[in-house]
């Protein structure tokens, strides 16, 4: 069964993630504009940190993103962030839902959570974009690079989100939390992250200058025309920091390093038959659309976000077996670790030489 299958539509909400809707449904109708009608909550398959539903009432759809119950990570499950970032983008050209209500009060459904639009399209769960033909599947990788490249453009400060994130030292932050986390959580020992926690923080390349950084780029966290091959929402803002644009790339990218054996993977795949750039390619369409000649240290930023997705599949696998993730699928996303840690580990040790 493919993830589109797994991840796509809606379900009743799980009895581990149930709520007082009653009291979701006071709330919309003090914080949420134009609110009436009384409250349908269904639950989204997709996603695997913040657990997120579709409310429907009045004849309008809206979208619930909230941290899931039980003991977390500090720091993780930043819905606060999330809000904060799409309502900033809101008035620029970067497409993102609009922005209702944050809520911080955990006597209302257990957990802080905030409510959105729902933008009508397709979510694609697949970087091969089963079913389309390639001149359709080169258009969307080329609208998915053009809009990375205008979130990169952003004056992240001229939109009000100068404290959003410290503006030096990404890679080493960004490192010292996962590695941090791969220590604190780890459930199984992986030789390749245990080298690449001593590799990778040793070996920081020069930054450039900063930007906002999604995160978690990829095609099943973008909704696209219902219709035509163009983005129109991005979502999943979790991730998001300032940060290091190629390092945000370098997170699109990483599928082109990884096979079959992790879903999504495009090694493997006759990419030219697709309609599907190559990594060659995508770098030239990403110069083009940001203005850039060049990708320095590419190799480096691809290692460190592969250890990075390793380490959250690890994260992953850790709320399955504690019972805290958002989908039953969980521990097969988790057992990703082991490819991507190996990848970020071939890739370092040709630098290492």
């Amino acid at each position: 069964m493919s993830d589109q299958d797994l991840f796509t539509g809606t379900q009743p909400v799980a009895p581990n993630r149930a709520f007082d809707v009653a009291r979701l449904q006071a709330f919309m109708e003090q914080h949420v504009a134009g609110f009436t009608g009384s409250l349908d909550v269904r639950e989204f398959r997709g996603g695997q940190s913040n657990p997120t539903y579709s409310l429907t009432a009045g004849g309008k759809r809206y979208v619930m993103r909230r941290k899931p119950p039980g003991q977390l990570l500090k720091s993780a499950h930043a819905v606060d962030r999330e809000y904060k970032v799409m309502t900033a983008l809101g008035p620029t050209d970067v497409p993102v839902p609009r922005t209702y209500a944050l809520c911080t009060d955990e006597s209302v459904i257990g957990t802080w959570f905030y409510i959105m639009d729902h933008v009508e399209g397709r979510i694609i769960w697949g970087n091969d974009v089963p079913g389309a033909e390639p001149d359709e599947r080169a258009a969307i990788h080329d609208s998915m690079i053009e809009v990375l490249a205008r979130l990169h453009r952003v004056d992240h400060e001229a939109v009000g989100l100068g404290d959003y994130g410290k503006p030096t030292d990404y890679i080493a932050r960004t490192l010292n939390r996962f590695v941090g986390q791969y220590r604190l959580e780890e459930t199984t020992k992986i030789p390749e992250m245990d080298w690449l926690a001593e590799w990778l923080p040793a070996n920081i390349p020069p930054e450039e200058r900063p930007g906002i950084v999604h995160g978690d780029y990829k095609l099943a966290n973008l909704v696209l025309h219902p219709t035509e091959p163009e983005v129109i929402a991005i979502l999943d803002w979790e991730l998001s920091t300032i940060g290091q644009p190629l390092a945000d790339l370098a997170v699109y990218a990483l599928y082109y390093r990884q096979g079959e054996d992790v879903p999504g993977g495009l090694q493997h795949l006759p990419l030219k038959e697709m309609g599907i750039p190559t990594e060659e390619e995508m770098l030239a369409l990403y110069c083009k659309h940001s203005g850039r000649r060049s990708v320095p240290h590419w190799e480096y930023y691809l290692a460190a976000m592969l250890f990075r997705h390793a380490q959250i599949s690890l994260g992953i696998l850790a709320r399955a077996q504690k019972g805290t993730a958002a989908s039953e699928h969980a521990l097969m996303m988790g057992r990703r670790a082991w490819p991507q840690s190996k990848a970020a580990y071939d890739i370092a040790r040709r630098l290492a030489g």
